[in-house]
């Protein structure tokens, strides 16, 4: 059924649907109509800049679901929700306890019910695909980007407990990509910022760094988003990111992951300041990444969809790599039955209600 949609499919479609894009504003607008309409784009991405409350929020996922309903493929429509200092939901929704916080209680059914909560709300405004649970263990006190998005500097506890709030998410019909892989607990500098190194080998990050992974993929999970870190002793040339011998030997072959590769945002600093940003998408792609996340430039945007397609018609990418990636997000999209179904209205007095009440069961208030 799935082969034979790809068999049908034009390039620029089976291009779209590897390309998850941001945009600026809080209302649709005519670059998001152009990815729809020209570029059949899979899927897009929402942050704080486009969420001013609950009524705008659900009318913008709304009429960017009808301005796709032409296109045969339903967008996915990602946030990155992980509780705490990460959320990206208005101001009107109860915020959540940082994943620290969490670990400190370290209860897995607290886990699995924060989850729950997260996919709930993601659900209620139609979202469908959320960039969580984070599953770095925080072993370097000076790292500047994971902090208290992490579990904590226990691999056991990180790995429980990182599950339990991916199943809680799943549980509520949303797609929980983990990151971000293979560890981005023992950094001191910024992926958004420069390219961090991590100078672990092969059997470190086994017996520690991909634990977590290790354990999510057995639970199968149904995606990965890959880091922007260079690990000189697996690769010492490319980051995580553009990197066949993490992406493909270790993530794919070694680890037996089956689902869908998702790179972090190719517009942070650890990729821009290094590498151009079509040159580097073609990268990552040949190396075993099936989407390409970029957040913020419509240009950027542009310049990946036309290196891709370029790349593909010189024989730098192969189409049947191609359609083996887009084999894999039809399958994830069919297997949530995500639809470009409009939702008519969001209660969020029933939202918060569920949120006080997890919270006053574990937490006490």
């Amino acid at each position: 059924m799935i082969q034979e949609q790809i068999e049908k499919m034009t390039l620029d479609e089976k291009i779209g649907q590897m390309v998850l894009v941001g945009f600026n504003g809080d209302q649709i607008n005519d670059s998001i109509k152009k990815m729809i309409d020209s570029y059949h784009i899979g899927g897009f991405i929402l942050f704080q800049r486009n969420i001013k409350n609950p009524s705008q929020t659900l009318a913008l996922l709304n009429t960017i679901k009808s301005a796709n309903s032409k296109n045969k493929i339903p967008l996915f429509l990602a946030v990155d929700e992980e509780g705490g200092k990460v959320s990206r939901m208005p101001k009107e929704i109860k915020k959540l306890p940082t994943n620290k916080k969490i670990g400190i209680l370290n209860n897995n059914h607290f886990s699995f019910e924060i989850g729950q909560l997260i996919g709930f709300e993601l659900k209620s405004f139609g979202f469908n695909l959320d960039f969580a649970p984070v599953l770095d263990i925080n072993s370097n006190p000076k790292n500047p980007v994971i902090g208290d998005r992490s579990f904590g500097s226990n691999k056991e506890i990180v790995s429980q407990l990182g599950l339990q709030t991916m199943k809680g998410i799943k549980s509520q019909n949303i797609i929980s990509v983990v990151k971000h892989f293979p560890g981005h607990g023992d950094t001191s500098v910024d992926s958004h910022l420069g390219l961090p190194v991590v100078n672990h080998d092969l059997n470190r990050l086994k017996s520690f760094e991909l634990a977590p992974f290790s354990k999510a993929i057995k639970e199968n999970v149904d995606a990965v988003m890959v880091s922007h870190i260079l690990f000189p002793k697996i690769d010492s040339q490319y980051p995580a990111t553009l990197s066949k011998k993490i992406m493909t030997d270790l993530l794919r072959n070694n680890l037996n992951f089956k689902g869908v590769i998702i790179t972090d945002d190719m517009e942070m600093g650890a990729i821009l300041k290094h590498y151009d940003i079509g040159n580097a998408a073609i990268r990552s792609i040949q190396s075993g990444s099936d989407i390409i996340l970029i957040c913020h430039t419509y240009e950027k945007q542009l310049t990946v969809l036309d290196a891709l397609k370029k790349a593909v018609e010189n024989n730098e990418i192969s189409e049947e790599q191609i359609n083996d990636s887009v084999y894999r997000i039809l399958k994830l999209k069919k297997k949530y039955h995500i639809k470009d179904t409009s939702i008519k209205s969001i209660d969020v007095k029933d939202i918060n209600n569920q949120i006080d009440y997890i919270l006053n069961t574990y937490l006490g208030g």
